[in-house]
């Protein structure tokens, strides 16, 4: 009976060991539903300020050249109850800065985020600095944060009397944890009795397998898809936890998000990016290019010892070469061809990322090409 058990177990096994081999790989392209979406409200707000970093060896602004920076320093100083009014300054180790940071969402006052400084004048580096007080704004204008402390940069600039060296990018560093949240922006998430979801990439399908895969946990029809990039949910009044509950739990369903056929090219660097779902008709390619190489080494012609009347001349000579491809073959692709036979046969004409490009476009003009082709940069 124990043998008997041992066999039965291992038939199991191997009968699931088939059935998965059999399985396509893409139903297992699953993500989680939290990584596909945002709940509306749930943002981070964009703070800025203007602010003075001091402290810099000398490679500040000069105040000649930047004025702004001058007159920054001499209000600051009023407001410390020095009078610089009238002054010539003459200090370099002053920056102008411009302050960035994200006020995450349902941050909370005195808690502490990073932000990021980034030169405004000539200065040339901010190593050694430190940042003075600086308000952080949002887009209405209310203050939101305070950011003071030391910058941290990447970069480096070294130089002497005949050469210079810059390493990364001196005049931008980050203060880690520089900035304290003054006032919170308010959202109350666990009174919400509706929530609407944004797909990060809007999707009619995927929007739908969202909303059903949501109707089937809890066994109700409390989603609804309005339209491709949002699907709306009805919080039910008794569930457990709330909202909050409610959305800790939808966040770790598993979706299998769908894509459209897309085509992404860069021509400044000539890079290509393909979908997966890439397809293209039945059509024949060749490629050619005539490549014309014109090699000028001219020669000096002189004449013998104790020749009479003899003079050094310059004989040109020049060589052409004319390559016009002729090894190149022309290659046929099947109807619907998936993606790794597309980049196979356009690997095999022997072509460049740049001359795929031109492919990928003639092709897509000759409306054999099933995708959108975005070219960006």
């Amino acid at each position: 009976m124990h043998s008997l058990r041992i066999v039965l177990k291992k038939l199991a096994a191997l009968s699931c060991a088939v059935v998965l081999a059999l399985v396509p790989a893409e139903a297992f392209a699953f993500s989680r539903l939290k990584d596909l979406v945002d709940v509306e409200g749930v943002r981070d707000n964009m703070l800025v300020g203007y602010g003075l970093v001091v402290g810099l060896n000398g490679s500040g602004d000069s105040l000649i050249n930047a004025p702004f920076t001058e007159l920054s320093l001499v209000t600051m100083l009023e407001r410390l109850g020095v009078n610089a009014r009238g002054q010539t300054m003459m200090t370099k180790d002053v920056a102008a800065v411009m302050v960035t940071a994200n006020l995450p969402a349902f941050g909370a006052q005195g808690t502490r985020i990073d932000v990021s400084v980034s030169a405004l004048g000539d200065a040339k580096s901010l190593q050694g600095g430190t940042l003075l007080v600086t308000p952080l704004s949002g887009a209405d204008g209310s203050i939101y944060a305070l950011a003071q402390g030391p910058v941290a940069i990447s970069g480096f600039v070294a130089q002497g009397a005949a050469a210079s060296v810059t390493r990364g990018v001196p005049t931008a560093g980050r203060i880690s944890n520089g900035a304290i949240i003054e006032r919170e922006v308010g959202y109350s998430l666990a009174a919400q009795s509706q929530l609407r979801l944004s797909l990060h990439n809007p999707d009619l399908t995927t929007a739908t397998r969202i909303a059903a895969a949501i109707n089937a946990y809890l066994g109700n029809n409390i989603a609804n898809v309005d339209d491709p990039a949002t699907v709306h949910i009805a919080v039910p009044a008794n569930y457990r936890g709330g909202v909050v509950g409610l959305l800790t739990d939808v966040q770790q369903l598993k979706v299998n998000p769908d894509e459209p056929a897309k085509v992404v090219i860069d021509e400044q660097s000539g890079v290509i990016v393909m979908g997966s779902d890439v397809r293209i008709s039945t059509i024949a390619i060749a490629q050619g290019n005539l490549t014309i190489k014109v090699t000028e080494t001219p020669e000096v012609s002189q004449p013998g010892p104790f020749s009479q009347g003899g003079t050094t001349k310059t004989v040109p000579r020049t060589q052409i070469q004319v390559d016009d491809s002729k090894g190149n073959k022309m290659a046929v692709f099947s109807d619907g061809v998936s993606l790794q036979k597309l980049v196979d046969g356009l690997n095999a004409l022997g072509v460049g990322p740049r001359d795929i490009i031109s492919i990928l476009q003639a092709i897509k003009a000759a409306g054999a090409l099933q995708a959108e082709i975005e070219v960006i940069g």
